[in-house]
């Protein structure tokens, strides 16, 4: 599929042809949910945890006697029965959330959210992206002069570049990663994208 390429003027200088088996992927939404709720569920920290009768601390001795007292038997104020004691069933921190992802399936549901980009025009390719400082004003100027209306955008670049990931720090909408590190749930996260032509060659060789 042929698309525009522009400069950072704003001003279309050419066309490029994109390899259909990145970007003429059908959508499966089965498969991107799937994906996406997997890649959360590996994200989630484990916080929640309650002690059992055997991490409380106290109730080395028995409240009372065994009989002759009139109330009921009791071994240890850490029992889950005594305000204060061990939790019954509570939540630990020995969970696993962690979900396994075949590769295949990754990168397919990767290609189907790049395809989906294109096809609704909010893939933007660059031959470049350069700014000669990292001001946030330069980099607001350039992103002005494309058709993104103040809305969110991810920019994939082919490699890091420490003067455009300062310029983009204090730009709330605006997200920069490295082309090799795209994944299905950034993109669903940030409307635009933006790619320079150099990211296409790592995005091909990363996930061929």
């Amino acid at each position: 599929m042929k698309v525009s390429v522009y400069d950072q003027q704003g001003k279309e200088i050419g066309t490029t042809l994109l390899p259909k088996e990145i970007f003429e992927v059908p959508m499966n939404l089965d498969l991107l949910h799937q994906i996406v709720t997997s890649s959360m569920a590996n994200e989630r920290r484990v916080i929640a945890h309650a002690k059992n009768r055997g991490e409380v601390r106290g109730g080395g001795k028995k409240p009372w006697k065994q009989k002759g007292t009139g109330r009921s038997r009791q071994g240890s104020i850490r029992s889950p029965l005594w305000k204060g004691g061990g939790v019954t069933f509570g939540p630990r921190n020995n969970r696993v959330f962690k979900k396994k992802i075949p590769k295949k399936m990754r990168k397919k549901a990767l290609f189907m959210v790049l395809s989906e980009k294109l096809r609704h025009n909010l893939l933007i390719l660059l031959e470049e992206l350069k700014i000669n400082s990292s001001k946030t004003k330069l980099l607001m100027e350039t992103l002005g002069r494309f058709p993104i209306n103040k809305e969110s955008c991810l920019i994939a670049l082919p490699e890091m570049d420490k003067t455009l990931i300062l310029a983009a720090k204090n730009i709330p909408q605006v997200k920069m990663v490295q082309a090799k590190d795209l994944n299905c749930k950034e993109l669903l996260l940030w409307k635009y994208l933006i790619l320079p032509k150099e990211s296409l060659k790592v995005i091909k060789e990363t996930f061929k």
